[in-house]
C-alpha cells in the first residue's frame, strides 16, 4: 500500500514548524511593534506542529487498517481486542502508531504537571508573602517586601496579588511606581501565566528541542511588551522607559527575597529590560497592512488546516 500522501503532507508541515518558521519568527523584527500578533502567531505555530507531528504518525501507522480515518480507527480498536491483524501491516505502522499515542501522553501529562507545579509554587509563595511583606496602605492587592533591591512582579490566584520591594519603592517616583503596578496588573487581567505555562510545558516535554528554548523566550518578552503598552496609555512611554531605566543600572532587577525564581540568565534579563526601554524610546512601530494580513491569514491558516487535514484524510 503507498504511504498516505496526508501523512507526508504533515510531517513536512511538523518539520517546517518545529524549525526554519519558528527560527525566522524568532529573528523577525515586526514583533516588538504588535506583539498580541505575534502572541497568536506563536500560539498557531505550537498548536499546529504538535497536530502536525501527531497525525502524520497517527495516519502513517492507520493506514492499514482503512480508507478513512474513522474506519481507521474502528478497524485497528477491533483488531486490537479481536485480532487478527490485517495484511500490510508491518512493524513500522505498530511504531508509527505507537509514537503517536506516546508523544501525545507525553505533551499532555507534561502540561498537567506543569500547570499543577506552578499552581501548587504560586500557593506556597502567596504563604510566604503573608509573612515576609505587608500592604500597600488603601491597597490590599498590592504587598511590600523589605528587601533593598529593586523588584516587582504579580502573583496570580484566587486573590492576587502586586508584590514591590522597599527598594523599587525607594528607587522610583510616584508616577513611574504607577506605571510598574499598572504592568503587574496588566499580566494578571490577562491572564499571562497560563500563556507561559503552556511554552514551559513544551519546553519540559523537549528538553532537547532547541526551538522550544527560543519559543519561551520570545513569549515572555512579547507578554512585556504587552503589559507595556497597557502601562504606557496611563503613564505615558517616557515614564515607563525611565523606570525601565532606573531599574536596568541597578543590575539587580528580580533578586529581592520572596520573588519568584527567574530562569533567566542575568545578561538575558537585562537584554529584555534593554529592549523594552528602545521599543518605548524610539517612537511607535507600526506593521504595515500587508504584513498584518499575511501574518492573520497565517496564524488562521495554521489553527485550520492540519486538525481539518487529519479528520478528513
Amino acid at each position: 500500500m503507498p504511504v498516505d500522501s496526508t501523512a507526508i503532507l504533515l510531517g513536512v508541515l511538523a518539520v517546517a514548524l518545529a524549525w526554519p518558521v519558528p527560527l525566522l519568527l524568532a529573528r523577525a523584527k515586526w514583533p516588538p511593534a504588535a506583539p498580541a500578533l505575534a502572541l497568536a502567531l506563536w500560539q498557531s505555530i505550537a498548536l499546529a506542529g504538535g497536530i502536525s507531528m501527531i497525525g502524520s504518525l497517527l495516519l502513517a501507522g492507520l493506514q492499514p487498517f482503512g480508507y478513512d480515518l474513522a474506519s481507521r480507527i474502528s478497524g485497528a480498536a477491533a483488531t486490537l481486542f479481536s485480532g487478527p491483524l490485517p495484511a500490510g501491516v508491518s512493524l513500522l505502522h505498530t511504531f508509527f502508531l505507537s509514537a503517536a499515542v506516546l508523544l501525545t501522553a507525553h505533551l499532555l501529562l507534561n502540561l498537567a504537571l506543569t500547570s499543577v507545579r506552578s499552581r501548587r509554587q504560586r500557593h506556597r509563595h502567596m504563604e510566604l508573602l503573608r509573612l515576609l511583606s505587608s500592604p500597600l496602605p488603601d491597597e490590599p492587592a498590592t504587598r511590600i517586601i523589605d528587601h533593598p533591591a529593586p523588584a516587582a512582579y504579580c502573583l496570580p490566584g484566587a486573590r492576587s496579588v502586586t508584590v514591590l520591594s522597599e527598594g523599587m519603592i525607594e528607587l522610583l517616583t510616584t508616577e513611574q511606581l504607577d506605571a510598574v503596578i499598572a504592568h503587574e496588573r496588566a499580566h494578571l487581567r490577562q491572564k499571562h501565566h497560563l500563556l507561559l505555562d503552556a511554552f514551559r510545558s513544551w519546553k519540559r516535554a523537549l528538553p532537547w528541542f532547541p526551538i522550544a528554548t527560543r519559543a519561551q523566550d520570545a513569549v515572555a518578552l512579547l507578554v512585556e511588551m504587552l503589559a507595556d503598552d497597557t502601562a504606557r496609555r496611563a503613564s505615558g512611554d517616557p515614564v515607563l522607559a525611565d523606570a525601565i531605566r532606573i531599574v536596568d543600572s541597578t543590575g539587580s532587577a528580580g533578586t529581592a527575597l520572596g520573588a519568584p525564581k527567574d530562569p533567566r540568565t542575568p545578561e538575558q534579563r537585562r537584554s529584555a529590560l534593554i529592549a523594552r526601554e528602545e521599543r518605548l524610546t524610539t517612537g511607535h512601530r507600526t506593521v504595515g497592512t500587508g504584513l498584518r494580513l499575511l501574518v492573520v491569514t497565517a496564524t488562521a491558516l495554521l489553527v485550520v488546516v492540519p486538525p481539518v487535514l487529519v479528520l478528513t484524510s
